[in-house]
């Protein structure tokens, strides 16, 4: 089960975006002037630090985005606690993103290896302003920088055989202290079908708010996929395994009675212990804020809908 937690965060303590905007365009004008390391080298010193801009995108959303203190302190990270406020607290000081690699396995032509720097050269960079919406009934608008994941799966060459694609997490108790926990089995698991992972919705993300991913939020990199519920971005990959049969994805495993393997977002579809017809934007007005309407698929339906003709999303929740 999700374990939910109010936000206690008053909205006199989220950056107004104005102050977010005046960042990002000191930060567009320094890199025009040279003065911005390039994201891969400056990554290896010091991943915290990494400005990490992009080019931007028309398949942006153009609503106002949710404060940059607000979305990197109320976090889902079970493996670094279940509480929101326990990722910002434990994982910049106990997450280690150098070294990292990335495993390609499964049904492809080119298995490999990838670190992170080489992945961070794959392709170019967009910026791209994504709605994000929560099982637990709230929703964020974010700037994540990266690019499709189409990109990287041309690349490794799928064979005929491929129908899914499976994406693992790190899974270390060394530095994720809340592995600990009984909610789910570890390491955690999702998983997309090939066509979903080929989309040119579906991000790879490597940063946002134009800086590298902080530790919280899935460092060094994640999955972004706009139309489901959030968790399905898996954070801190360490594989990708392409698959002939359907990956059971962790929330899959732990509460079957209450999340599928598609997990797409739908109002009309309630879960088992709360409704889904209504949403709480994070940052408007708190608690007692008047709830918004749930749109199908989070409002990408016009892109994604065709990907699911056919299909009964009331039983292929």
């Amino acid at each position: 089960m999700l374990i939910r937690r109010r936000s206690d965060i008053p909205p006199s303590e989220i950056t107004p975006q104005g102050v977010w905007r005046e960042r990002r365009r000191f930060v567009r004008a320094a890199a025009a002037a040279g003065l911005v390391v390039s994201a891969g080298r400056l990554a290896a010193q010091d991943p915290a630090a990494a400005k990490l801009p992009g080019k931007a995108s028309p398949l942006s959303t153009m609503e106002p985005v949710t404060s940059y203190d607000l979305v990197t302190n109320y976090c889902n990270f079970y493996e670094f606690g279940t509480d929101k406020d326990d990722p910002p607290r434990h994982a910049p000081k106990r997450l280690k993103t150098r070294p990292w690699q990335v495993a390609i396995e499964g049904e492809v032509r080119s298995p490999r290896s990838i670190g992170i720097d080489e992945l961070l050269k794959l392709a170019p960079m967009e910026e791209r302003i994504y709605r994000l919406r929560c099982v637990e009934a709230w929703s964020a608008v974010i700037p994540w920088v990266g690019y499709p994941l189409a990109e990287l799966i041309r690349r490794v060459e799928p064979t005929g055989n491929a129908k899914y694609v499976e994406f693992t997490t790190l899974a270390d108790p060394k530095q994720m202290n809340g592995l600990g926990s009984r909610v789910l089995e570890w390491p955690y698991v999702e998983g997309l079908r090939i066509d979903e992972a080929m989309h040119p919705l579906t991000l790879l993300a490597f940063g946002l708010y134009g800086e590298v991913l902080p530790a919280q939020n899935g460092a060094p990199l994640r999955l972004v996929v706009p139309w489901k519920y959030g968790f399905k971005s898996a954070k801190s990959l360490v594989r990708i395994r392409f698959t002939a049969k359907e990956p059971v994805n962790s929330w899959q495993r732990s509460a079957p009675q209450e999340y599928g393997f598609y997990s797409n977002v739908n109002p009309n579809v309630d879960h088992p212990r709360w409704s889904q017809a209504t949403e709480r934007r994070l940052g408007e007005g708190g608690l007692l804020a008047r709830r918004r309407p749930t749109q199908m698929f989070n409002g990408y339906g016009d892109q994604v809908a065709a990907l699911y003709a056919g299909l009964d999303l009331k039983r292929y929740y």
